[in-house]
């Protein structure tokens, strides 16, 4: 069985006084407030949420 690649976001900007598609894309990838990490399936859709807020987001 082969395991399932993931990727861990960590919000480190707040979205106040963003886009609201770019508040919506963070509500999706389940973070909540600042230095809330949030463990996802490494997917393409996944990785164009994270390249959009990018300047909100660190991956680690």
């Amino acid at each position: 069985m082969s395991e399932k690649k993931t990727v861990t976001v960590k919000l480190v900007r707040s979205p106040i006084g963003c886009k609201s598609s770019h508040r919506a894309t963070v509500v999706g990838l389940g973070l909540r407030r600042l230095n809330s990490v949030s463990v996802l399936e490494d997917t393409p859709a996944v990785r164009g949420m994270i390249n959009k807020i990018a300047y909100l987001v660190s991956v680690q």
